[in-house]
């Protein structure tokens, strides 16, 4: 009897074009504290489809076993406090291998479903009060992924930046208080026809995408064709690109362990700072963010050193949402940081457009 395989994912390699999509994500998987990647764009362009092979491409991690928070055996940060104390207490804990969490944020969910709350079952059988764990707590150490997350509540909004921005969710419920980590690169999704995000919120995303219809017939029929392949033979289909997945997985892993070594100078840094001020753009979350990109892009494709032309990639993802909206303003807000990179960066505003876009190296 064969034994029982996991839920069939349409491979990430096999997604065709929304390349910028594709490269903000594995930044972000590469560098966790960039804070995540809002997409918006039209109905039917492969966001949830990239963003679920995403956490299939990704590697296994080593968690405690048995424990609900995906607790890490070493990371005192990844820790429950339950796993915490009996490492004080010098029991030996038993770990396992689990595949990279992704959670789906329903709209309709509840607070409670999200944070955690009282397992009443469990109180009054057994006259105990004991925590339930929410959607948060599964999230840890992996993706949570919000779709039209601009339709979403406020309330769940609140809660959700707490916790993104923390690494931490406390829930205070009938006489219970727990604390668990809640580490996730946090990934929204949305159609801007359907209502704008909140300006607090969209400034919480570390990068920003936009991702359009395929308008070239000849690569519309090639998306048609990928998909009616894998639908009608999974397997077959995830077997012929899995030399391509497993090769995408190992520079994903290469350049997570290369990140610390990747460095950027003084001055590179100065004039990221110069782009951010001249854009007026609030706070100090545009500067860090571009700064933490531009290395993870360095680390990416083998370098250790930030070069001028890593920013310029990175530049429009990481602060076009940041920008004050001004209505008599006709510029889009890409163009606008572009214009502004030029200027700081002294460069042509002529050049050529590719030197500004998030894409994979060819």
């Amino acid at each position: 009897m064969s034994s029982p395989r996991k839920r069939r994912v349409f491979p990430f390699t096999a997604v065709i074009g929304q390349e910028e999509m594709k490269l903000a994500l594995l930044l972000n998987v590469i560098d966790p504290r960039i804070g995540g990647v809002m997409i918006m764009g039209d109905r039917g362009t492969g966001k949830s489809t990239t963003i679920r092979a995403l956490a299939d491409l990704l590697p296994g991690i080593e968690v405690v076993a048995g424990d609900p928070y995906n607790s890490s055996p070493s990371d005192p940060d990844l820790q429950s406090s339950d796993v915490r104390q009996r490492l004080e207490h010098g029991e030996a804990l038993s770990t396992e291998e689990r595949q990279v969490p992704m959670v789906d944020l329903p709209l309709g969910a509840t607070e409670d479903r999200l944070c955690g709350t009282i397992d009443i079952e469990k109180a009054l059988s057994e006259g105990v009060r004991a925590f339930e764990p929410g959607l948060l707590a599964k999230a840890n150490r992996g993706l949570l992924y919000v779709d039209e997350v601009n339709l979403l509540d406020d309330h769940l909004v609140d809660v959700l930046l707490d916790s993104a921005a923390s690494g931490w969710n406390t829930v205070e419920r009938e006489g219970v208080s727990v604390r668990h980590p809640a580490r996730f690169v946090l990934i929204g999704s949305g159609n801007p026809e359907e209502g704008e995000l909140r300006p607090q919120l969209l400034d919480r995303f570390g990068m920003s995408v936009e991702v359009r219809t395929v308008r070239d017939p000849e690569l519309r029929v090639q998306v048609v064709d990928q998909r009616t392949a894998f639908d009608t033979d999974p397997d077959g289909f995830s077997t012929a690109v899995e030399e391509g997945q497993q090769a995408l997985q190992q520079s994903v892993v290469e350049a997570q362990q290369r990140l610390d070594q990747v460095e950027i100078d003084d001055d590179l840094r100065l004039r990221i700072s110069a782009v951010c001020g001249e854009l007026d753009v609030d706070g100090l979350r545009g500067d860090i963010v571009t700064n933490r990109a531009a290395r993870a892009l360095a680390a990416f494709e083998g370098r250790t050193e930030v070069s001028e032309d890593d920013v310029a990639r990175v530049a429009s993802c990481c602060l076009r949402h940041r920008l004050r909206k001004d209505p008599l303003e006709q510029i889009d807000s890409g163009d606008r940081v572009v214009k502004v990179f030029c200027k700081v960066f002294e460069r042509s505003e002529s050049d050529d457009r590719n030197a500004f876009e998030l894409a994979l190296a060819a």
